[in-house]
């Protein structure tokens, strides 16, 4: 995103897992995860709406880390259609939670925890939001831009056990969405009863509504997180 951005390698289940990560001025508040679209569709971490959410979070305090899926610049292995990649942003919650514990002076507790993601993305950053309640690990704020809900399995957010998380999730989406039909994601999030956040006129890459989206993020996590 700028010169200040450091790419690393993190250990994942399928070799090595390239991350781009961008630090707040001062200790981070807490550790945000930016999942970016699909892999075989020219999705990398530095996705346009991917970066927009990474900005957001930094803008809030957290540290943002941008990983990139299986099989893109320097991560290894092949697309697994959402299974290892929410194994992978669970490698990644692993290794930099102690690292931003520390930044904050949390000794032994869990810093704020946020996930985000982008069409692809979204589905595996939700997929992975579940997967971290069945760990016992809270998730303070969960985004979702975009959620392509008619390609994949997006499990429901909504749990009758897990009402917390469902308080805290951010969906948004493009009116003239044309590669997942805004229809799809009333669809999802009705039986939940998810507020939609829809912007009149996007499409699905948010073309020159991508300051509003960040600024959406913002005001609405930040309300949250003061």
């Amino acid at each position: 995103m700028n010169a200040q951005t450091r790419k690393l390698l993190v250990k994942g289940p399928a070799g090595a897992i390239e991350v781009a990560v961008d630090a707040p001025e001062g200790p981070p508040r807490g550790l945000a995860l930016v999942a970016h679209p699909h892999p075989l569709f020219g999705g990398t971490l530095d996705n346009k709406v991917a970066q927009t959410l990474a900005r957001a979070w930094l803008q809030l305090g957290f540290l943002a880390v941008r990983p990139n899926f299986r099989g893109v610049g320097d991560t290894a292995g092949v697309f697994d259609h959402g299974v290892g990649e929410t194994a992978d942003l669970l490698a990644v919650f692993d290794d930099f939670i102690p690292q931003v514990a520390q930044q904050a002076g949390l000794e032994r507790e869990t810093p704020p925890l946020a996930l985000a993601g982008f069409s692809f993305g979204a589905a595996v950053a939700a997929r992975c939001a579940l997967a971290l309640q069945q760990r016992g690990v809270t998730l303070q704020h969960l985004t979702l831009v975009g959620t392509a809900v008619t390609r994949f399995d997006v499990p429901q957010i909504k749990p009758t056990n897990a009402p917390p998380l469902a308080q805290r999730v951010l969906v948004l989406h493009g009116e003239q969405d044309d590669v997942v039909p805004l229809s799809g994601v009333l669809d999802w999030a009705r039986p939940q009863q998810l507020p939609v956040v829809v912007f009149p006129g996007a499409g699905h890459f948010f073309h020159g509504l991508l300051l509003p989206l960040r600024e959406w993020v913002c005001q609405w996590h930040g309300a949250q997180n003061p």
